[in-house]
């Protein structure tokens, strides 16, 4: 161990057979290593595909990495069998023998041209120590690796999910064809061309520039850390969800459409109907009430019966898209009307129902008399005839008519012994009182 060379301490025998076994570990494990990066399917697939953009850039510098790689691996597999022979020459190797070992095995005595790499320090050649060039080594083949990884993973994720949407997509837009949503007539169909555009470009990009759709994980040194970036697709998946949301509503209403025509029809003649006995009501009421204000009926409208009409043309014609949506503010109309036509009759008839009330409580407090053997009593006699005769004459004064109803409560009160005076509120707030 005395004798020294500019490598070192001259090895000894074991020290060098234990050098040779560790450096023997390590050129399998790399031949191992570069043979499955040069069979790997990411990698065989980037020499053949037509690269764009960043994937395009980074795969020339790779390509020249794993060049040289393999110029760095036959050096040091040259330079291995070179110490092998050496260490096999004598059992018990010589002083001299040791001596070259261990300049061979920790010198820089490993030397590659400097092309090979496509190098840059303007030397011919470049000197390394066994262990700097497996260094070496290693770095290029990590960077490689994680090249080739990546660009398989997109290459494996994206392009099988975007054909299975463009699948998915090309059903929806048959479907589409059917119920007449196509484009340029209903905002579905426009949606649909966009997002065929949409992927088909997004399929040529992913293929040409894998690298551009990836995300790489924060903090990840391993090969391929990170993630396919679907930020596009899954917009676009979104996007048809809802239109075949959209293809659903017109589907259904190709289905219902007969019965919410049918139900349609039905809401505007019970309005219509209602509107008609309001306008009856008015002419019995105007005659039968006088003094009093009876608002006007108006008649049924013309535009809900042309929509209507619309409505049955557009199913005739199967232009569900049109129909879908003209149902629907067709419906709420419908309904619409039919409250505002119940709301008039009630509106008109409101004087027959006060009228009605008045009679009820004349005839209740008649019948209260009775029961205590009073009916024949003059006073009575005479108010009860009165207001009958008011409240069954034609026109009718109601205000008149409720006054006379009142003071027939009032001598029935008093002639019953009950205390207070009866209520005197308006016509409109009538209750009948019972014994």
């Amino acid at each position: 161990m005395g004798v020294t060379d500019p490598a070192g301490p001259v090895m000894d025998r074991d020290e060098v057979d234990r050098a040779l076994a560790r450096l023997g570990a390590e050129h399998e494990a790399i031949e191992t290593s570069l043979l499955a990066l040069q069979d790997h399917a990411g990698r065989r697939l980037l020499e053949g595909a037509e690269l764009t953009g960043v994937t395009r850039e980074r795969w020339a510098a790779a390509e020249a990495s794993i060049t040289l790689l393999w110029a760095y691996f036959d050096a040091y597999t040259a330079a291995l069998r070179s110490a092998r022979e050496i260490r096999a020459r004598r059992r018990w190797s010589s002083r001299e023998d040791l001596a070259e070992l261990t300049e061979l095995l920790r010198g820089e005595s490993v030397t590659v041209p400097d092309g090979a790499g496509g190098g840059h320090t303007g030397r011919l050649s470049e000197g390394f120590s066994l262990t700097a060039l497996v260094d070496r080594m290693n770095e290029l083949y990590a960077s490689s690796l994680d090249l080739v990884v990546t660009a398989d993973a997109v290459w494996s994720a994206l392009p099988a999910r975007i054909d299975l949407l463009a699948a998915e997509l090309q059903r929806t837009r048959k479907l589409a064809h059917s119920v007449g949503v196509r484009p340029g007539e209903h905002p579905a169909g426009d949606d649909l061309e966009r997002i065929t555009r949409t992927l088909t470009r997004l399929r040529e990009d992913v293929v040409s520039d894998p690298l551009a759709f990836w995300v790489p994980a924060e903090g990840s040194s391993a090969p391929g850390g990170g993630r396919p970036d679907t930020t596009v697709y899954d917009r676009e998946a979104r996007a048809l969800e809802d239109v075949r949301r959209e293809i659903d509503a017109v589907l259904t209403v190709r289905q219902d459409a007969e019965t919410r025509l049918i139900r349609l029809r039905d809401l505007l003649s019970r309005a219509d109907r209602t509107l008609a006995e309001a306008r009856t009501a008015r002419g019995e009421v105007l005659a039968k009430i006088a003094a009093t204000e009876v608002p006007v009926v108006s008649g049924p409208p013309t535009a809900l019966q042309e929509q209507l009409a619309t409505a049955a043309e557009y199913r005739r014609q199967a232009r569900w898209h049109r129909l879908s949506p003209l149902l629907e503010a067709l419906e709420q109309k419908a309904e619409d009307e039919l409250l505002r036509a119940r709301e008039s009759l009630t509106a008109v008839t409101a004087p027959l129902a006060v009228r009605a009330e008045l009679r009820g409580r004349l005839d209740a407090y008649r019948a209260k008399v009775a029961r205590h053997g009073l009916a024949e009593d003059p006073l009575l006699v005479e108010r009860y005839d009165a207001a009958r005769r008011m409240l069954w004459s034609a026109p009718c004064d109601l205000r008149v008519a409720e006054q006379a109803v009142l003071r027939y409560q009032q001598a029935a009160a008093e002639q019953l012994g009950t205390p207070g005076i009866p209520h005197q509120g308006g016509p409109e707030d009538r209750r009948s009182e019972s014994s």
